[in-house]
């Protein structure tokens, strides 16, 4: 749920980082807590613009988090299949987050005041329509549900992460214990493994301990970012290798 804020930048330095080798990249527009309908409709309004801006018709998504499910559902729902390439989703809750579940089970009281000060909040960090709780609701567990495929045109593959110990990232010590203590599944701190597996599953981001957070740039030292970097940058040489 992290967005830009003045001289902040949700995904650090890897728009920056890809422009530097030649590739054109746009970060998307969204509301950091809007729901998966509310987003998606927001990324066709960028994504339609950016193609009149650059006089094409397809573009490549690189979602991030809850961002695959937005694309998902925008590219499925909102007459976007044509104009999209391929979808790469990396720590993408397609099967739900452990900590929505859990979040859910406070007294709906509880939730209702976290959620209005939450909405607050991003509201003023530009949200037009935060709506934290029925975010919530949309990302806890459903691991059983049976996940639609894109059109054969659209090229989708997926991307996990696994964090291996909670000093790794301080910013995902209470949902990753969590996970580790009740789920017992791998995760990256907040997605299991096995809910971040859509099209074609590439495995982890990095072969090393990384978190949700880590994977765009957050919460780790200089020589991880260089290699979450270059993952970023292999990963856009490969989509035009592949004529995407």
């Amino acid at each position: 749920m992290v967005k830009d804020f003045i001289f902040f930048k949700a995904f650090g330095r890897i728009e920056k980082y890809l422009k530097k080798s030649g590739y054109t990249v746009y970060t998307a527009i969204t509301d950091g807590f809007g729901t998966v309908e509310n987003n998606a409709t927001q990324l066709k309004q960028f994504i339609e613009l950016i193609m009149t801006e650059h006089n094409t018709d397809k573009v490549n998504i690189i979602a991030h988090s809850k961002g695959g499910l937005d694309s998902k559902y925008m590219i499925e729902n909102l007459d976007m299949t044509s104009h999209v390439a391929s979808l790469t989703t990396l720590c993408t809750p397609f099967k739900g987050s452990p900590m929505a579940s859990y979040l859910l089970k406070c007294p709906h009281r509880l939730l209702k005041f976290a959620a209005f000060w939450t909405n607050l909040w991003y509201r003023i960090l530009n949200d037009k329509h935060p709506d934290s709780l029925t975010v919530c609701e949309q990302l806890q567990l459903h691991p059983t549900v049976e996940l639609t495929e894109l059109p054969q045109s659209i090229y989708c593959q997926s991307y996990s992460a696994t964090m291996n110990r909670r000093r790794d990232d301080i910013l995902m010590l209470v949902p990753f214990s969590l996970i580790r203590r009740y789920a017992k599944e791998a995760s990256d701190g907040l997605v299991t493994l096995e809910s971040s597996k859509y099209g074609v599953y590439r495995g982890d981001c990095l072969p090393e301990s990384t978190s949700h957070s880590q994977i765009i740039g957050f919460a780790s030292n200089k020589k991880k970012r260089r290699r979450i970097y270059s993952f970023y940058l292999n990963l856009a040489e490969e989509l035009a290798q592949m004529g995407f």
